[in-house]
Parts: C-alpha cells; structure tokens; sequence
C-alpha cells in the first residue's frame, strides 16, 4: 500500500528568506511524496512578492502581520498566534524555516509547541556575538535548538551545531542561495539604472541596512565612500536604499548630491543579479551577498565588525573591514589600484555551494521520514 504524501509547510516573511528558499520549494511541489504549503507572515510582503513572481511560485497562505512602525515583538506575537491556529489546522509532518530572521525564529517555536519537526535551511551560522548581528545571532542559536533536521550550508557551520551539542540530524548541503543565484544568471537579466553608464564607469555596488550600523556607523560608511570616489574618478557607486527611513535618510543627506552616485529603491532579485554580474566589486553589510557576489567572480567588502561567513574570509572572496571610513577606503582603493590583489579576490573558490543544495536537501527530507 502506498504512503501518503508527507505535508510540509515552508514559513517565510522576507525577500532573502524566499531568495533562499525559492529552489527548496520548487523542488517540494515538483515531487509527489509531498504536499507542499508556503505560508508568508508579511514581514516584508512588496519585496517577497517580486522574488515569489520571479521564481514562479505563489504562497497558499498569507498572515499579513506587516504593520507601521512594527517592532521585533510585534513580529513574533502576531506570527506566533497567526502560525498557531495554522499548524493546529493543517498538522503538518514537518516545517522548513530557513535563515535568523524573526520569522523564522517564531515560526520554529510555533511548530514545536505543537511538537511538530522542525527542518532550518542554513543551520549552523555563528558570530559568537549575540548583539551583532542583532537579532539574527540570537534567533539562528534559538532555532537550532528546536530544530530536528539541521541543513548547514558549509564545514565550518556543521561543526558550529555539533560543537554546540544540538539534538536532531546535522548535514552540511551547500547554500540554496547559491542554487537561486546561478538560476537567475544563466538569465542574463538586465539592469538598467538612470544615468549610470556601465561601460563608461567602474562600478561599486554598495547595501547598507544592519541595525549596529545605524547612526554614526552609517555616516562614516558614506565618508569612506565619498572618499573611495574622490580618488578614483572613474568609479562610480550604485546604492539601492533599503526602505527603512532611518537608514534611507541619512544616506540621502551624505550622497545624494553626488553626480558619480546613483541611489535607487531596492532592485528587485533579477536585477540585483544582473547589477551583481555587471559591478566591479562590492561593499556591504549582507549576509547574503558574502555568499552570492563570490559565486560571479566580484570581491566583497564587509562592512560589519563581525561576520557569521568567516569562510569567506578565510577562503579569500570577502574582507572584513567594520565601518571604519579610512579602512573602507584603503581596502577599496588596494583592488581599484592594484590588478594582482583583485584577481586573487576575483579567481578565489567560492566556499558556500555548487548550486545543489535543494536536492541535497530533498532527499535528507525523504530519508528522514523513511524511518517512521
């Protein structure tokens, strides 16, 4: 007698959560030993729906939690009591959170109060820090320790859990952002900004949004690029605004008037992949594009005091440098000014995946439930 498809739900509420999850999903609903739901809370429900609409998936469900002005415990009390009457409801066999978000984090301890498995994509990150980043370094350490599939993304991450002596299964798959990443770059996808001439101009793609950055981190960041672009006057610097206004307005004030800066509204996936491709090198404080840029050949610039990607680091696709004006600039200005120290960055192995992930992580999910 054959079984019965195994149910499982995908929880997510922020564009890197659907970027990362997009190749898992597919993969799920392409295969019939699962019934497949995906359940957005609305974190962050305009930029989840561009990457929703490029990967062709749609959600089943939406919370809709988003909210003005919402702060962290408005997220997890709102998606706690939406996703409680949704899991009583469903009885899902397992939930697949992916990442530190506070979605994540309340999706997990919804699931367990109803003693429901919990499976988390990219387990394992650690900066040892549980103010920076905040609150992901908390959230991600909360989660493995409900979680019962753990699917770390590189060694370094596995061996993070096992050290850390969590329950359940740990297996190391690669990084699904890598999977989602070269879908959307075998596209070609274009990237046209206002005024910005790619051939013209060596192009630096910046993002900036971290919580610790807020405040006078944030003005010395925009020192450091001033200052990058006043020594080299065939760079220029394409800065997409993250939405929220305390990081949005003082950026605007520092840069705005600078005609070698184009500030823009958030790119949506496909475009963000074609800036990626395009860009001579980036500097940011994502977690996310430590990951990507690495996958297309562009060096990174970590402006942040602490990482949770150190392979990056050590692998030497990425620099740690803070938010430090005179480091920014001096570590941009060694890649503009000297080809040998940028093609060791450029031509360095990428440690975060080869693009399989998701099927590694299918068949982990298949085994597992092999045994009941």
């Amino acid at each position: 007698m054959s079984k019965s498809p195994i149910k499982v739900i995908f929880t997510l509420g922020t564009r890197p959560e659907a970027i990362k999850m997009a190749p898992a999903i597919a993969l799920f609903q392409q295969n019939p030993a699962f019934t497949t739901q995906v359940v957005l809370t609305g974190q962050h429900r305009e930029m989840v729906e561009q990457v929703m609409n490029l990967f062709q998936l749609r959600a089943d469900i939406d919370l809709a939690i988003m909210q003005h002005g919402q702060t962290l415990t408005d997220i997890t009390c709102r998606s706690l009591q939406g996703l409680e009457g949704l899991f009583t409801r469903e009885m899902p066999q397992l939930v697949l959170v992916q990442g530190d978000t506070t979605t994540a984090f309340a999706a997990a301890l919804a699931a367990f109060y109803q003693k429901i498995p919990v499976g988390h994509i990219e387990a394992g990150l650690r900066t040892d820090n549980l103010f920076n980043p905040y609150p992901e370094e908390a959230n991600r350490r909360l989660i493995s320790q409900i979680a019962q599939l753990h699917f770390a993304p590189t060694k370094q991450a596995a061996e993070n859990l096992r050290r850390s002596g969590v329950v359940g299964e740990i297996h190391q798959t690669g990084n699904t952002v890598i999977d989602a990443l070269l879908s959307v770059a075998k596209m070609q996808p274009e990237c046209e900004i206002d005024g910005l001439d790619w051939g013209r101009y060596r192009v630096l793609l910046a993002t900036v949004h971290r919580r610790e950055s807020w405040g006078e981190p944030l003005q010395e960041i925009a020192r450091g690029f001033l200052e990058i672009l006043n020594r080299f006057a065939d760079t220029a610097l394409l800065l997409p605004l993250h939405k929220n206004p305390v990081v949005r307005e003082p950026l605007q004030a520092a840069l705005g008037n600078h005609p070698r800066i184009f500030l823009t509204e958030p790119l949506d996936y496909a475009r963000l992949t074609g800036a990626i491709q395009r860009c001579y090198m980036l500097l940011t404080d994502s977690g996310g594009l430590q990951e990507e840029a690495p996958a297309l050949g562009k060096p990174v610039l970590v402006l942040r005091e602490t990482t949770e990607r150190p392979e990056a680091i050590e692998a030497g696709t990425a620099k740690l440098l803070g938010t430090d004006s005179v480091r920014i600039a001096e570590a941009a200005s060694e890649l503009l000014g000297n080809p040998a120290a940028y093609q060791a960055m450029a031509m360095a192995i990428n440690p975060f995946g080869d693009g399989r992930a998701a099927e590694r992580i299918i068949k982990i999910v298949q085994k597992y439930f092999e045994q009941f």
